[in-house]
């Protein structure tokens, strides 16, 4: 309680602020950032290549990194920290991957067909939405609003030739000052792809079809009822970097809310939502060569939650609450058949159906002062319980840990602050916050699973407390005419890393594994990031933009951090003159030095790679056309990134074409 009390006291004698942000496009202000991927801008000729996959479009963020396990469902990381210390939602729905080796982060059952835009945000400006460590990221759907009889009909398709990729995507909108509905769906399909030099990366292939509804109608002058279902399914996914595939990654999304805008002069909106969604997904062997030993390994995750947010403005505040909570239940297992018919059939639960209780609350004040000076102070308050279900699973960790609960209770608390100045071409942000994260379920309650990125196999540790991050953030952005500049800085001191650490008095379970590592907490670790990035307009048609970062994370021994970005940087050129559009672009990184063989690291080359692209747009009438083509990693370059799992090579030479279609 002491704890709770500090931190308020703290969050609310501090003067520091961060201004509500307006962001175009990929371009940065402060610690947010949105990415406009909608649907509607798919056919916007300035979009590098519309039918980009989600995975795509984050990674063109200055603030996300995606770990690659092969050609699908990358996992996001901002601050350089991966998704278990991030807050990702949909729309503000809490949704949880059911796989134990992050086959499924969230952003993989969404496609760019679903989506208006993503909100990405930084450290503790994160926690909105749930409780977080290193930033949170919220898919906003594409919906409707209640307008004057419109509607539009568009066709989007692709072909890329390095992999045979082909997208098929099609929606339909309509809209009245009663209801509207949003129709969409989109289908992607890839063989294997080549990296550089023509070699092919086998078991790269995947195929994946989405379809999603936004519905809503007017009950009342200024109040809604909106409905949104998302349906994914993805099959036949290949992952090189991992000793499985995926048969099966299958997720149902529903949500069912009522908005009421103009309540009051000091109430703008009020939405409430229901929601609930379903995943399963099947990890795989059957396709891979010589497999000392067959293995299911299936894995469930269903979540119940809702949220009531309002946001409200008196004077010259900006105010918003968000009361949420969630039932998740997650449950994997493990069968294992051994190519000696006379032996037996092992089973064990990898999760032990671990079922999580949270409810949390939010606010956030934006304080607009004199003198273009600005205040923003934030906090969340959560409540966790977890408990295991299955008593064969909590019988299985007991070997373990005898004295073991099936229940635990914890409370987490997040606080920011964030003041800002603007003079005549500049401004200066500076920031502070505290946050705390609960431990995964495979964190906690994880049973031998195997990670081929160090070759161990590893268990939870039920005795966690709360991991907790004290950050500082600034960053200076200088405007004049047609130049723009801009540097930002961010440090984290976490205490209680949680990580994996080896016992050597356990025998490993996964044929081949050199151990078993059981996760613990470091004393702290320290990440620092720093950003520089410019645009300049050299004439009315043509613009640069570049982007220059450096990051390092050591911990209390000075140990290198396991995936933690090199010096890495990108400069474009993009000349525009009526309906044409062309780029070219350069982005590349310096030599890994600083990894850590500990955790499966070694040194990665540095690279450097070119891409352009093209299009033109048509118009009659009601109707427009948009081609697009280009080529990416022009010079057919073989390289891997830091990112990369086991360095499995990036894509090399590839060749794109969208075409899009809109009538209206």
């Amino acid at each position: 309680m002491n704890k709770i009390v500090y931190v308020f006291v703290l969050l609310f004698s501090l003067n520091f602020y961060a201004q509500e942000q307006q962001v175009d496009s990929t371009k940065v202000v402060g610690l947010e950032e949105v990415i406009v991927i909608g649907h509607k801008k798919l056919n916007n000729q300035k979009q590098e290549k519309p039918l980009s996959s989600i995975d795509e479009y984050l990674e063109k963020s200055s603030k996300i990194t995606m770990i690659k396990r092969g050609n699908y469902a990358w996992e996001p990381a901002i601050n350089n920290m991966v998704s278990d210390r991030l807050s990702v939602t949909i729309d503000g729905m809490q949704i949880f991957g059911a796989c134990t080796d992050k086959m499924d982060p969230i952003t993989s059952y969404v496609d760019v067909s679903n989506l208006s835009e993503v909100h990405i945000k930084s450290g503790q400006q994160g926690s909105e939405n749930g409780s977080t460590i290193g930033g949170g990221i919220d898919l906003k759907l594409q919906k409707g609003d209640f307008e004057k009889d419109d509607w539009s009909f568009g066709v989007d398709t692709g072909y890329e030739t390095n992999g045979n990729a082909k997208i098929f995507s099609s929606e339909f909108n309509y809209s009245n000052d009663k209801y509207f509905v949003n129709l969409d769906g989109i289908y992607r399909k890839s063989d294997n792809y080549n990296a550089g030099g023509n070699e092919e990366v086998l078991f790269s292939q995947f195929e994946k079809l989405n379809f999603s509804t936004v519905a809503g109608v007017k009950i009342k002058e200024n109040g809604a009822l909106i409905g949104s279902v998302i349906y994914d399914k993805a099959t036949n996914v290949g992952y090189p970097a991992l000793t499985m595939d995926v048969s099966l990654a299958k997720a149902l999304i529903t949500s069912l809310s009522y908005e009421h805008k103009n309540i009051s002069p000091f109430i703008n909106k009020w939405e409430t939502k229901l929601y609930y969604n379903t995943i399963t997904h099947v990890m795989d062997d059957t396709k891979r060569p010589d497999v000392p030993i067959h293995m299911d390994m299936p894995g469930w995750s269903d979540t119940f939650g809702f949220y009531s947010k309002m946001s409200a403005q008196k004077n010259n505040h900006k105010i918003l609450f968000n009361l949420n909570g969630y039932y998740n239940k997650s449950l994997a297992e493990m069968t294992m058949y051994p190519n000696d018919p006379n032996e037996n059939i092992m089973f064990m639960l990898t999760w032990p159906d671990v079922r999580t209780l949270y409810s949390g609350v939010y606010a956030e004040d934006n304080i607009r002062l004199k003198n273009n000076q600005g205040l923003k102070v934030s906090a969340r308050l959560g409540y966790q319980n977890e408990r295991i279900a299955s008593e064969f699973g909590l019988n299985s960790l007991r070997i373990f840990y005898p004295d073991m609960d099936d229940t635990n209770n914890r409370f987490l608390v997040n606080i920011f602050a964030q003041y800002e100045k603007r003079f005549n071409n500049f401004d200066v942000v500076t920031s502070v916050g505290y946050g705390e994260r609960a431990p995964s379920v495979s964190e906690s309650y994880g049973f031998y699973l195997y990670n081929s990125f160090d070759n161990f196999d590893y268990i939870g540790n039920p005795y966690f407390g709360n991991e907790k991050s004290t950050e500082l953030n600034a960053s200076f952005n200088y405007s004049k005419n047609k130049f723009k500049i801009g540097l930002e800085t961010s440090f984290f001191y976490i205490q209680d890393y949680i990580i994996g650490e080896i016992d050597p008095t356990l025998t490993p379970m996964t044929i081949g594994s050199d151990g078993v590592k059981i996760y613990d907490a470091l004393k702290y670790v320290t990440i620092f990031n720093t950003g520089l990035s410019a645009f300049y307009k050299i004439i009315p048609t043509i613009t640069i933009d570049g982007r220059l970062t450096y990051n390092l994370g050591q911990d209390n021994l000075g140990n290198n951090l396991p995936l933690i970005s090199p010096v890495d940087y990108s400069l474009s050129m993009q000349y525009q003159k009526n309906f044409f559009n062309a780029e070219i672009n350069m982005n590349g990184a310096a030599e890994q030095k600083n990894f850590n063989s500990d955790y499966g690291e070694d040194l990665t080359k540095a690279y450097t790679i070119f891409n352009a692209n093209a299009s033109y747009a048509f118009y009659f009438d009601s109707t427009k056309l948009l081609l697009k083509t280009g080529v990416e990693n022009i010079f057919d370059r073989n390289y891997s990134t830091f990112a990369d799992w086991n360095n499995i090579p990036r894509l090399g030479r590839n060749v794109f074409l969208n075409v899009s279609f809109v009538l209206r």
